[in-house]
């Protein structure tokens, strides 16, 4: 990143931007008439609106707390609003090349407080890749079926998993798996196989704003009995086989931890290591 452009370095420059890309985004998702997921789109507007106020504060203020428990807590919830449209995607890239730059540091949960939360992502995250499972084997059902009958209701039941379930799966397994990797040793960027699984996590949402419109596109096009799925439902079952295997790739990487430190991870050990330990003045053992 040039010198003298990161949000550490510029913060006011990063949250007016910021403020800016929210006003924006709030007035493209702002609902019309006939438009897709109202719901969602007014939950959007309200909390863009709600993000130029916090962004246009912390340019004035440079508080770092309140605007790193903001991008924290809105990362997630922009997932959310990128199902009727994609812009969204773009505002959880900006939060995160914020939050990394604002470097935040967090207090170690406590040893009960860890067992907590990491049984809470694992039971999730293990729901999630469930899901998906399930996801694949529904869009092959639409794609494959001989009656119309069972593939209008496979694309049906598809859409039905995809608001009411996935949805608060990939907003719970992505916050709490911020909560344990922000409370413990290993924290968000300093090791590659925990950056890698956030990367993926924040990669399947930004595809499945996409896959969801192509869902209700196929709900649509099959209401027909004659019609067919055509290309698109290959698209569909391409796509979800491949969150699965994302799932999987970071369910392997939980359990092996490969690649060792990032470069921040180095350098946090470096600095570690070149700090004097306090003099208690205890002399050492021989």
């Amino acid at each position: 990143m040039i010198q003298g452009m990161t949000p550490r370095q510029r913060p006011r420059h990063w949250q007016i931007a910021f403020a800016v890309f929210a006003a924006g985004t709030a007035l493209v998702l702002f609902p019309g008439a006939g438009s897709t997921l109202p719901a969602i789109r007014t939950m959007g507007a309200i909390g863009y609106a709600a993000a130029v106020a916090v962004s246009l504060y912390g340019a004035a203020t440079l508080s770092r707390r309140p605007l790193i428990g903001f991008h924290l807590a809105f990362i997630p919830l922009q997932f959310l609003f990128a199902f009727p449209n994609p812009l969204p995607n773009l505002g959880m890239l900006l939060s995160v090349l914020i939050l990394v730059g604002l470097r935040p540091r967090f207090p170690r949960l406590s040893p009960r407080a860890r067992k907590v939360w990491l049984t809470l992502h694992v039971g999730i995250s293990v729901g999630w890749l469930g899901l998906s499972l399930g996801m694949v084997t529904l869009a092959l059902t639409g794609l494959l079926a001989d009656t119309h009958t069972l593939r209008y209701g496979a694309y049906q039941i598809f859409h039905i998993f995809d608001l009411v379930i996935v949805i608060p799966s990939v907003l719970l397994t992505i916050i709490t798996g911020l909560v344990v990797s922000l409370g413990t040793k290993w924290g968000l960027v300093k090791h590659r196989w925990v950056l890698t699984k956030f990367a993926i996590s924040l990669v399947i949402p930004v595809v499945a704003g996409v896959e969801s419109r192509w869902v209700a596109e196929l709900i649509t096009r099959t209401e027909n009995p004659t019609a067919e799925p055509g290309a698109l439902g290959g698209w569909l079952a391409a796509v979800v086989g491949c969150f699965a295997a994302l799932l999987w790739t970071a369910t392997i990487l939980s359990i092996v931890k490969p690649w060792g430190r990032t470069r921040w991870g180095r350098k946090e050990l470096t600095t570690r290591r070149r700090t004097p330990a306090p003099d208690t003045g205890i002399p050492a053992a021989t």
